[in-house]
Parts: C-alpha cells; sequence; structure tokens
C-alpha cells in the first residue's frame, strides 16, 4: 500500500496469508481496502505494520499475536483471524491495547463436522486398513468386521460451534449424544443432552474433542480423564493436538482401554522438529492399526475456504459499522 494513498472509509487491512480470491471484493463491498501481502514472513510483519496505518490485521497462523508485535501497529482496531482456532493470539494483550479479536469458527464448522462424522465411521467400520489390505492383495472379511455407528452413545467434549455441527450429524445415524461444556451457560439443543463429565465418562463408547487450545486446557484430557471412563471407548480429536496428552493415549490404546483413535491434530504438527519422546509416539501411532491420523484437514475444504472470507468479512462491516467513531475518513 502507497503511504501516499487516501485512506478508505473503512481504513485498510493488511492480509499476511493465503486467503480465498474473493475476499478484496468482499472487503472493497464495506469500504475497506486490502493490502494483500501473504508472501510476508512473520518477522516482516512488525515493520510493515509501523510503516503504514493499518486498521485491520489478517492472520491464519503464520503469527503470534503478541503485546509487542501490537506496540508496532497502534492504529490497529481488529485482527481478523480466518479460522476458528485463537490460540497464536495474546488476548489480553489485544484487550489492553484496545484492539478486537475477530474469528470465524462459523466459516468452517459444517467441514469439521463432516469430517469428524468421516473419521468415526472409517474408525468404527476399519475403513482404512481395509482399504490398505485390499491395495496389498489381501481379501479379509472377518478380520474387517466393523462396528455400527448407529446406536451408539457419543460424547462430545465442548459444545461450541465444531460440538454441535457434529451433533446434528450424529442424530440421523439414530446416536445418543452427550454433550459436556465448561460453560455453565452454554445453550441446551435438540441435537445433545448437556451433562457432567462424569456422567460423560460413565455412558460415553466415543470421545470426541471439541474444546479449543489455552494454557488452562493444555492436555485437559490426560491419564486421569482418560481412565475415568467406565467402557472402552473410540477417541476422536479434530479440536488442537496440545489439549490431548499423547502419552497418556499412547498408554490406553496399548492397554486396550481405548480400542482406537482418530486424530486430526498433533501434539507438534512439524513432523520434523519432533523430540526423541514425541517422535517414539507418533512412530507407535503411525503403524498402529486402530490409528487413522491425517494433517489437520478437518475444516480445510473448498467451501469452508470461500466462506470464512464471508464471515469474517461480515464481522468487520459490523465492527466498523459499530465503531464509526475514530475511523479512517469519518
Amino acid at each position: 500500500m502507497n503511504p501516499a494513498e487516501p485512506l478508505a472509509t473503512g481504513g485498510v487491512c493488511l492480509v499476511i496469508d493465503e486467503m480465498h480470491a474473493s475476499l478484496e471484493a468482499m472487503l472493497q463491498a464495506i469500504g475497506v481496502k486490502i493490502d494483500y501481502c501473504p508472501h510476508l514472513t512473520a518477522a516482516e510483519v512488525p515493520a510493515a505494520l509501523a510503516a503504514y496505518p493499518y486498521e485491520g490485521l489478517m492472520v491464519r497462523s503464520k503469527l503470534r499475536i503478541t503485546a509487542d508485535l501490537l506496540s508496532h501497529g497502534p492504529q490497529l482496531r481488529y485482527i481478523a483471524r480466518a479460522g476458528a482456532g485463537v490460540d497464536n493470539i495474546d488476548e489480553p494483550a489485544l484487550a489492553a491495547a484496545g484492539v478486537t479479536l475477530l474469528n470465524a469458527p462459523e466459516g468452517n464448522r459444517d467441514a469439521v463436522g463432516e469430517y469428524a462424522m468421516g473419521l468415526l465411521l472409517a474408525l468404527l467400520r476399519n475403513i482404512v486398513p481395509a482399504h490398505q489390505e485390499v491395495r496389498q492383495g489381501q481379501w479379509r472379511r472377518e478380520a474387517n468386521r466393523g462396528e455400527e455407528v448407529g446406536g451408539k452413545t457419543i460424547g462430545l467434549l465442548g459444545y461450541g460451534h465444531m460440538g454441535r455441527a457434529f451433533a446434528r450429524r450424529l442424530r440421523a445415524f439414530g446416536c445418543t449424544v452427550l454433550a459436556h461444556d465448561i460453560d455453565p451457560a452454554c445453550p441446551a439443543d435438540d441435537f445433545a443432552t448437556l451433562v457432567s463429565l462424569a456422567e460423560l465418562q460413565a455412558r460415553a463408547e466415543v470421545l470426541s474433542l471439541h474444546i479449543p487450545y489455552s494454557a488452562a486446557n493444555h492436555h485437559f484430557v490426560n491419564e486421569a480423564l482418560l481412565q475415568g471412563f467406565q467402557q472402552p471407548f473410540w477417541l476422536l480429536n479434530t479440536a488442537r493436538g496440545e489439549v490431548l496428552d499423547h502419552a497418556a493415549a499412547v498408554q490406553t490404546l496399548q492397554a486396550g482401554k481405548l480400542r482406537g483413535a482418530a486424530l486430526d491434530v498433533l501434539e507438534n504438527e512439524k513432523l520434523s522438529t519432533l523430540s526423541a519422546d514425541q517422535r517414539a509416539r507418533f512412530d507407535y501411532l503411525s503403524t498402529a492399526p486402530n490409528v487413522i491420523l491425517s494433517p489437520h484437514i478437518g475444516g480445510w475444504t473448498h467451501q469452508s475456504y470461500a466462506r470464512i472470507n464471508e464471515v469474517l468479512v461480515k464481522k468487520i462491516g459490523a465492527f466498523l459499522s459499530d465503531n464509526k467513531t475514530g475511523a479512517a475518513g469519518s
């Protein structure tokens, strides 16, 4: 962006990650100019913020939003996170700087709900090992006899956008869906019954994780929680890898208490940087026949890629409309 150019009525938003091509037209429609710079490295962003009075910064997961970063952009009014998770954003630092956080869980909740359903079907029906065996010339029907999803009691840990999207899909399979959320104001609906964690552990045959990552949620799903289940169960994680203690998960799998696991997220997703302990756990998980691994693609569809733009731009527009005082050009 040329510093000599006049500011748009909605200011200028710096975008530092790859976004769907529809973004520019959508932002222009609400009076926001875009400086699209996905080539910027995390180290280059502070200088970019200092060089121009951006009012908005749109990010995915390339960059950590810290107090130090915000000090380079004192004119920032909002951070737009293109996705659901905000674990790379220091929310107290934003509050102290008077910067508003906007994110888009509505943009990929359906993608995550569908993917969790797919993982559950693949896990219970042995789809992955059966596929691999047939490709190798093996025809093992009895060894791959599976379990039906219908009639199962599914426990959801966390009942926000993602958990609800999964619950809606489970209803069509005739499942009993139990959900536990730490928010006492979590609204009930027709797709799941809100229960205590103890009741979820007593009744669930499948545990699906839908909680965000935070310091408080680090290894929330630990050995004690896993051992607290009253019967052997399956585990799904489409949330964040760090909410699950992978050492405890491996131990529970090896003991047979965990019948299988489908993990779309891992404790360290930069596989070239695994520590020795992480490597040992990854080697076990990647070779266990009752474990499915995928590269954090639950919310990663062509449709959600565009829908996230729609959600974010709508929220940016509402924010600018509600906070006209001090906006550029107002």
